[in-house]
């Protein structure tokens, strides 16, 4: 616990300052209510620079349909559902049994965290962090599964779009697949294999040690000790054929319920038939681009590649614009504003623990 300069030290006549407990608590509270007021004016922000591409959106948006709308919602619930699924599954394999409805709450959180934020993705792992550590993972396994289960959407992505320029006529660009489960594999059995051999990588471990500390400018093995105790609670990440393969499906079913939601969109707001293949590939350029933009939540990025994506294809203009503001109601503004308030809640029931 943090304490002032000003508590730290006695007053005159030999007692402590009245007050000066209650500082650090002060400052934590002013803390927390600056952090909060920040949130909201970044939304307040946000709202405003978006609000006349959003405005214009929404005028293109007329009643969808309703079954195919409910239809929707339920696969992007789905979707958040298989991804806190494959998480699940990975702390599973490190031998935590952490009841499922915690890794929905936390996927839920982590999820508006990195849409929402600037730098959202380093605000979500370390979120994700500390939340794997209360659930009572060791540093390691948690830094073991955020890796993982990142790494593991990123190739489940590259699967589905792979089959999407497959059913195209296309011809996918393999090596960036093979890149991916090539880093797979490293990654798994490099992990197995240096938890049950730690002494093999002992000697390169002091070497580069050695070199890192001559550049501090601190004893040659200072750290050593640490990462020990890392490599020691590696032990525990052992992942199974069979668990394995459950979380690629998850991350893989986690991508396709996403772009059936947008399928589900469409259908919602027109009666067309709609060629599947060039909205799955629609969707995956539309997330890909995603990946790339320091925009919160891809505003705009996303959006304009969608929607470019199912005129491409064959859908009508304004069918595609209305189909991808449908689409972007769910799973941002829905989603997010669920995650929102299980942020809340998780904030609120720590703090009261």
């Amino acid at each position: 616990m943090t304490v002032s300069l000003d508590s730290a030290q006695p007053a005159e006549d030999g007692a402590a300052e009245p007050g000066a407990a209650a500082e650090p608590g002060r400052k934590r509270r002013w803390a927390r209510r600056a952090a909060v007021a920040a949130v909201i004016v970044l939304f307040a922000v946000e709202l405003v620079l978006g609000w006349s591409s959003l405005s214009s959106a929404l005028g293109q948006l007329r009643a969808p349909h309703l079954g195919w709308l409910a239809a929707a919602v339920i696969a992007e619930l789905a979707a958040m559902g298989t991804y806190a699924r494959m998480q699940h599954t990975l702390l599973r394999s490190a031998g935590l049994k952490v009841p499922l409805y915690r890794n929905i709450a936390l996927a839920y959180a982590a999820h508006s965290l990195n849409e929402t934020l600037p730098g959202g993705p380093a605000f979500s792992t370390k979120f994700n962090f500390q939340q794997m550590r209360r659930f009572g993972a060791t540093p390691a396994v948690a830094a073991w599964c955020i890796a993982l289960s990142g790494i593991l959407s990123t190739t489940a992505l590259a699967v589905v779009t792979v089959v999407g320029a497959l059913f195209a006529g296309g011809t996918p660009h393999w090596y960036g697949l093979a890149a991916l489960v090539t880093a797979i594999a490293l990654l798994v059995f490099g992990v197995r294999r240096v938890s049950r051999r730690p002494a093999a990588l002992e000697p390169a471990t002091r070497a580069v040690l050695a070199r890192f500390n001559r550049l501090r400018r601190r004893p040659a093995e200072q750290g050593l000790d640490k990462i020990r105790h890392f490599v020691g609670q590696l032990g525990a990440a052992r992942l199974t054929p069979g668990r394995g393969l459950a979380a690629a499906v998850f991350a893989v079913l986690n991508w396709g319920l996403d772009a059936a939601c947008l399928w589900m969109c469409v259908r919602a707001v027109s009666d067309a038939p709609v060629n599947a293949v060039q909205l799955l590939l629609a969707f995956c350029a539309g997330m890909a681009a995603g990946t790339v933009t320091l925009v919160p939540g891809g505003l705009g990025i996303i959006d304009s590649a969608l929607i470019l994506g199912l005129a491409g294809g064959g859908v009508p203009t304004g069918t595609a614009i209305a189909a991808v503001v449908l689409y972007r109601i769910i799973s941002f503004g829905f989603i997010i504003g669920a995650g929102w308030i299980t942020w809340l809640v998780m904030r609120h029931r720590h703090r009261t623990a």
